[in-house]
């Protein structure tokens, strides 16, 4: 994943962005999907070495959905389905979507899934910065749009194609574009609703990477992102460490009897069960 955040550049970048004209999103995110298959396809959340739960909102009810079954890459995909950018993702039934709308740093389903000690990344409390950093000017839209192979012969839809980007993102020393005014809210309602919630179970240790003088879409900053995470990480070791002393580590007990944490039959999970 390192690897391939490393990677990108404004160009890949920008290639990953299938626009949709119509629709209930700006995306169809399908190469995203490819992407994922490639690598995770094979992939079940029951079957993960480690415990994994995704959460989602559930956009009819406003109910937080954990998933703990079913594919990783579907799981994953209805984590960052960010209305109005991506497709919301219909999973038995519920049309789900970024489960941030509901608990953007979700502690609560650490300590309901028995964690000991609870180490939190936000990435809100720090978000104000460069709300208009993603702007087109710069950023090689037109070129992408003249080498997409799928646009070539449709000169048209390639025009309309741009005119969304530059209306979604803006152009540059001039207002923000509606998608970046939307983002930058959206920011906005996270960091106060997860301020909110863990004002009420907070985590142990709390890691702030301090990441608002970067621009919305500017993954191809990954270095400087990573980074800065490990400086936020080294940061906080002394407290890692005095809470890994004070709490100590849960007794690890395994019997004959135990389920197996990996096999989902063990686990009375059905494949079908989510």
């Amino acid at each position: 994943m390192e690897e391939w955040a490393r990677s990108l550049s404004k160009r890949r970048l920008l290639g990953y962005l299938d626009v949709m004209a119509g629709g209930n999103s700006l995306l169809r995110g399908r190469r995203l999907d490819r992407l994922m298959e490639e690598h995770l396809g094979w992939a079940r959340i029951e079957t993960l070495p480690r415990p994994f739960v995704t959460v989602t909102s559930d956009l009819t009810t406003g109910h937080e959905v954990w998933l703990e079954n079913g594919p990783l890459t579907e799981g994953i995909r209805a984590s960052y389905a960010l209305p109005g950018i991506f497709s919301p993702m219909n999973i038995d039934g519920r049309w789900l979507v970024d489960g941030a709308l509901v608990n953007p740093v979700p502690v609560s389903v650490c300590r309901a899934k028995g964690a000991h000690l609870v180490i939190a990344v936000s990435l809100h409390q720090n978000s104000f910065g460069k709300i208009n950093a993603a702007h087109t000017d710069g950023l090689g839209f037109d070129e992408v749009l003249e080498e997409n192979a799928s646009w070539r012969w449709r000169k048209g839809a390639a025009t309309a194609q741009r005119i969304m980007m530059h209306q979604f993102f803006g152009k540059a020393q001039q207002a923000p574009g509606f998608g970046t005014v939307m983002l930058g809210a959206l920011n906005i309602i996270m960091d106060r609703l997860s301020r909110s919630r863990m004002a009420g179970d907070p985590a142990d240790v709390l890691l702030v990477p301090r990441t608002g003088h970067i621009g919305l879409i500017e993954f191809d900053r990954a270095a400087d992102l990573i980074a800065l995470g490990e400086e936020a990480v080294a940061a906080q070791l002394p407290m890692i460490r005095d809470s890994l002393a004070m709490l100590g580590r849960p007794p690890q007990r395994r019997t004959e009897s135990a389920p197996d944490p990996v096999n989902p039959a063990a686990r009375g999970v059905s494949s079908g069960q989510r």
